[in-house]
């Protein structure tokens, strides 16, 4: 497996926020992580990402043990629920930021930036500012910057969750248009049953620490503590 997560638990204190996280996700996967909010979530792409320490466990990246390396060489993107843009640069310098901090040329730059805004279709915002464009096209700038770089791993911490419910369904299947493209693996957390299902190829549920990991979509929601089934319940009884 590609990314590989053994028996990683943390406390804050006395209060325990994972118990012996465990998965594996083959390369070029999706899997989605389901749960409330402060059920551990972020948490555990925080560790991943060296953000945040693990007291115990290993987290394994292509067969090498990361656990113990700082996160600025672990080369990993992790995307919160803003965008957070530079607002000093327009959006193909923001885009071209992590090009321009490895002494990449500026023809090469040129040629890989204009793809991705093409991609992305923000050819027309190339040259506005962060303030200048709407919240969905910051998003967009934000997996541009990350995509760029093409990282081992991606790690999305519910960002698409302050956008508009129209905004919201074209980021999704963006992501998964572009995620075939750059054959993205990645984390996708999120406390939306429905994002989770769309978004994943695997999917996990998290619930006050623990994390079930389902073979398939058909075991996810049969699984009652997911809400599925009660939520399909509902609107078939309107």
């Amino acid at each position: 497996m590609y990314l590989k997560i053994e028996n990683i638990s943390k406390k804050y204190g006395q209060v325990e926020v994972l118990k012996g996280v465990s998965l594996t996700l083959p390369v070029n996967n999706t899997i989605s992580i389901l749960g409330k909010s402060g059920c551990g979530k972020s948490t555990l792409l925080k560790i991943i990402a060296g953000l945040e320490k693990e007291n115990t466990g290993n987290i394994f990246l292509n067969n090498i043990d990361i656990s113990n390396i700082k996160p600025s060489e672990r080369n990993i993107v992790y995307l919160f629920q803003e965008a957070l843009l530079f607002p000093h640069l327009n959006v193909f310098e923001n885009i071209a930021f992590g090009l321009r901090i490895r002494k990449i040329s500026k023809e090469v730059i040129k040629e890989k930036v204009n793809i991705i805004l093409q991609q992305l279709g923000l050819e027309k915002e190339a040259l506005k500012m962060p303030d200048q464009i709407s919240g969905g096209q910051k998003q967009r700038v934000a997996f541009g910057r990350a995509l760029i770089i093409n990282p081992p791993l991606l790690l999305l911490d519910e960002p698409f969750s302050s956008l508009d419910v129209e905004t919201r369904a074209t980021m999704q299947q963006l992501y998964k248009s572009i995620a075939a493209t750059y054959n993205i693996t990645a984390l996708f957390v999120t406390h939306d049953l429905k994002e989770s299902l769309i978004m994943g190829d695997k999917i996990a549920y998290m619930e006050n620490g623990s994390l079930t990991v389902y073979n398939n979509k058909k075991e996810f929601i049969d699984d009652i503590k997911t809400g599925v089934a009660g939520e399909i319940n509902f609107w078939n009884a309107l």
